[in-house]
């Protein structure tokens, strides 16, 4: 994913649901679950929506490094270590757990 991207916003709907252009060219669909900051770094969690606007039935979540640049347009980047990326789920993981369990329709 290009990590300057900025990406359309669905605003028709109660919840934020942003596509995704991926390396491969494909699309995919997801719904912002939370935006958080650990450490400087803020980031943000994705669940990919199935064909018919509902979350994928697996449960799967994208992690990704947030940014806005000085107008306020969001890029997202890849979590390129293993390190971080464990950090940042375990993070993702209490924040679940605070809140109770993610929302589903």
């Amino acid at each position: 994913m290009d990590e300057n991207e900025v990406f359309p916003i669905d605003n028709e709907d109660d919840d934020v649901v942003v596509t995704l252009s991926l390396d491969d060219g494909s699309e995919v669909t997801c719904e912002i679950i939370t935006i958080f900051d650990l450490g400087d770094q803020d980031y943000i969690v994705l669940i990919p929506l199935d064909k018919d606007g509902q979350p994928n039935a697996e449960g799967d979540v994208y992690i990704y490094r947030y940014n806005e640049d000085e107008t306020g347009a969001p890029s997202l980047e890849n979590i390129m270590s293993d390190e971080e990326y464990e950090a940042v789920a375990a993070r993702f993981d209490e924040i679940i757990e605070e809140e109770g369990t993610v929302e589903e329709e």
